[in-house]
């Protein structure tokens, strides 16, 4: 998760200036339209990666399919240290970098659905995916994302607590995924999977919060602005994308 944001919490009182609230709605639709572009981007991707053999048999085969999955993790920790001043270009650049990785990982799910093959976790649990339990999983979480999303938009509750708590509880949340690895623990993997649900959605509503917050401190600094959309579109869009993943792969448990 980016720290870009600070600790804006300058928020006007009274009565709101029409020009403010008309700029804060504006730059929301674009966090929230930049992130939909990307899930659109994700499922192309996703489509491509998963129907059609030639591509399939490139990606999700070594040495390509490490890239795929390690690349995204990677590019985060990575922007972390060497983005220290983040520029509109460069947190563009990782947006969709990161999004098609993801976008192309998400082709295994696809490939399932497409050949029936059934699938394993790390614990070894068998899935059978099928483009129903897709749809009712990306239903679920759009629904879930749009109310969480408009939680930490309305609420009066200062929700900046929860940063640091999200970063380091999602970061051990990776590392205890990586000794599953080697574990394989079937329950395990399913406490990990709940605690996933709730952390991707508290990240959801503070990164809504945190992203009305920071506009109000960097309201007319454009080249800011463009940079927050950039970083609340990946954090939000990282996010639907977890909750997504975890849905299906809870409905397609055998």
């Amino acid at each position: 998760m980016s720290d870009h944001y600070g600790s804006a919490r300058s928020v006007p009182t009274g009565r709101a200036d029409m020009a403010v609230d008309a700029g804060l709605r504006s730059f929301m639709l674009g966090v929230y339209g930049k992130m939909g572009l990307g899930l659109a981007w994700s499922a192309l991707v996703a489509y491509a990666v998963g129907a059609y053999a030639p591509i399939t048999a490139v990606v999700l085969t070594s040495p390509v399919i490490h890239i795929v999955q390690w690349g995204p993790l990677a590019l985060l920790l990575g922007s972390m240290f060497f983005m220290r001043n983040p520029s509109p270009t460069g947190s563009g650049i990782l947006y969709w970098a990161v999004v098609t990785l993801i976008g192309a990982g998400l082709g295994v799910w696809v490939y399932l659905a497409m050949t029936g093959v059934t699938g394993r976790t790390v614990a070894g649990t068998s899935l059978n995916v099928t483009f129903a339990a897709m749809a009712k999983a990306f239903l679920i979480t759009a629904i879930a994302f749009g109310g969480l999303a408009l939680w930490g938009y309305t609420t009066k509750k200062d929700m900046s607590g929860l940063g640091s708590f999200l970063f380091f509880a999602i970061f051990g949340l990776v590392a205890i995924g990586i000794l599953n690895m080697f574990v394989r623990s079937p329950m395990l993997e399913i406490g990990m999977q709940l605690a996933g649900l709730v952390l991707f959605g508290l990240l959801i509503a503070f990164q809504t919060q945190s992203l009305k917050y920071s506009y109000y401190q960097f309201q007319g600094d454009t080249r800011s602005l463009a940079v927050m959309t950039n970083y609340g579109a990946l954090n939000l869009y990282i996010a639907f994308i977890q909750i997504f993943q975890i849905l299906l792969s809870l409905f397609s448990r055998e």
